[in-house]
């Protein structure tokens, strides 16, 4: 390699780049007015040239997979896809045995039995399986892209401004220097193009490793209510239902039977509940909207990093510094998020006690433990925090699960399921807050509305009837004009 860092630099990235696109991104550099000592200086560029070539080959292999991403996609699923398989085999991932499929498929079946008494909805269309954690990240990546590409759009818009605006100002800086300005202007779209691809990885690698994480725990097709498929069915990863059973001490069977019917429920809502899915990804892409990105947050972990590192280069991307920070817009669409999700939650936490209570003798302690866990903060709420800016609130879902019992209590499976039936009529995050009150409250304001109801009716009928009167004197009038009139006389 070149002993000019700017030369070793283009003869790295013409590898992975391609020529034209890497000498553009190095004739950006040098334009920039960086000094080519500093260049050296920074994260190992001086030992670049001192690489074996087997060194070099895997560091252009692992930047070359970073850069693989399309340029019509924001994020490289296919980093994340690999990484979150890496990170979710690690300590081994069983396949699913003949006799676990049917173990599974049986639980779900008896799961809607058991439900069928305790909610109107149907049982959910599609298949009844059982998955391996490498099943499961194959399954729940197209829906992982749905829920995070939003975000992952808007934050490389905002990174791929900032830089556009330091351009700018880079070259107003160069003053009268024409040229120089001229030359900095040229190199944005070539340093823009890069940092989305950059910005692409660094999702990837986040996405990737928290959902990896998650694999390792995930039970069922569905977490914090939401269904991380995009076709209707359940499923079931045995492994994972083993391990939690065994770090409680509970019974498998009893264990599994309780999350066949949690999984059941969910899949019943989301398959007969239209709008549900739309609510959803709206309210994240509301909240997409509004991304911000620390810039400053950004340059500082770039500048941390050892490119001769592949590992370095991973731990830095997959760090999170690319995580968006809050605005009012977003609070407020992260709030009608939380609020839903509090009542998909809270929903499918009664009617699943209501369907194992006469069956499963520890069915209610599991689900006090499953309480726990969302409270604590397990790994499905972590990656909901670190993707989306999304915290779960086990008092919302509390407050959820108080509203729908005592909805079921005093008026029926029927009409607590009826309030599904369309948007404008589920409870408000105002009424999560008293749910004591919110049967009389719905009822109140039915009354009122009723009674305005028929005040406008009444005044339009009264409105109506003096009209037809008038109608029929004017006319009366104008019929007996001639005999009253001079005329007559």
């Amino acid at each position: 390699m070149s002993e000019d860092p700017f030369e070793t630099l283009e003869e790295l990235l013409s590898a992975i780049l391609g020529p034209q696109t890497a000498h553009d991104a190095v004739a950006a550099l040098r334009s920039s007015g960086i000094d080519p000592e500093q260049l050296a200086s920074m994260g190992g560029m001086e030992e670049l040239g001192r690489m074996s070539p087997g060194q070099a080959m895997a560091m252009r292999a692992q930047l070359s997979q970073m850069f693989a991403a399309s340029s019509s996609e924001p994020v490289n699923w296919t980093m994340g896809r690999d990484l979150a398989l890496q990170q979710a085999r690690e300590g081994g991932d069983p396949t699913v045995t003949a006799a676990q499929a049917q173990a599974v498929r049986q639980a779900l079946t008896v799961a809607d039995l058991w439900l069928d008494t305790a909610t109107e909805f149907m049982p959910a269309p599609g298949g009844r399986e059982a998955w391996s954690r490498d099943a499961w990240v194959t399954q729940t990546m197209p829906v992982w892209k749905d829920v995070c590409a939003p975000v992952a759009q808007a934050a490389t818009r905002a990174l791929s401004e900032a830089l556009t605006h330091q351009m700018r100002e880079m070259g107003e800086s160069l003053g009268d220097d024409g040229d120089a300005a001229g030359e900095a202007a040229k190199q944005v779209g070539a340093l823009e193009a890069i940092m989305r691809t950059m910005a692409g990885a660094a999702f990837g690698m986040q996405l990737g490793h928290a959902i990896g994480q998650l694999a390792r725990e995930a039970v069922a097709s569905t977490e914090v209510g939401l269904p991380l498929t995009r076709e209707p069915g359940t499923a079931l990863l045995p492994s994972n239902i083993s391990a939690f059973a065994a770090e409680l001490e509970e019974d498998e069977e009893e264990v599994r039977m309780f999350f066949a019917v949690r999984e059941a429920a969910t899949a019943r809502l989301y398959a007969h509940v239209p709008w549900l899915r739309g609510q959803v990804m709206g309210a994240v892409e509301a909240y997409a909207r509004g991304i911000a990105i620390d810039t400053d947050a950004v340059e500082a972990a770039v500048a941390q990093v050892d490119p001769h590192d592949p590992e370095a280069i991973q731990a830095a991307l997959a760090g999170g510094m690319f995580s968006p920070q809050s605005s009012p817009e977003q609070a407020e669409a992260v709030g009608r998020l939380e609020t839903l999700l509090a009542l998909i939650e809270g929903w499918v936490q009664v009617v699943t006690e209501r369907a194992i209570a006469p069956h499963l003798p520890r069915g209610m302690a599991l689900a006090e433990m499953m309480r726990r866990r969302r409270a604590a903060g397990g790994p499905a709420e972590q990656v909901f925090a670190q993707l989306i800016g999304l915290e779960f609130r086990p008092r919302l879902a509390r407050e959820a699960a108080e509203l729908w019992r005592r909805i079921g209590a005093e008026a029926g499976d029927a009409e607590r399921d009826a309030f599904w039936q369309h948007p404008d009529v589920m409870p408000t995050a105002s009424e999560l807050a008293h749910p004591e009150d919110f049967l009389t409250m719905r009822q109140a304001d039915k009354d009122m509305d009723a009674e305005m109801d028929a005040d406008l009716a009444s005044l339009l009928d009264g409105t109506l009837g003096y009209t037809d009167a008038a109608r029929e004197a004017d006319k009366g009038s104008a019929d007996g004009g001639p005999e009253d009139g001079p005329g007559g006389e």
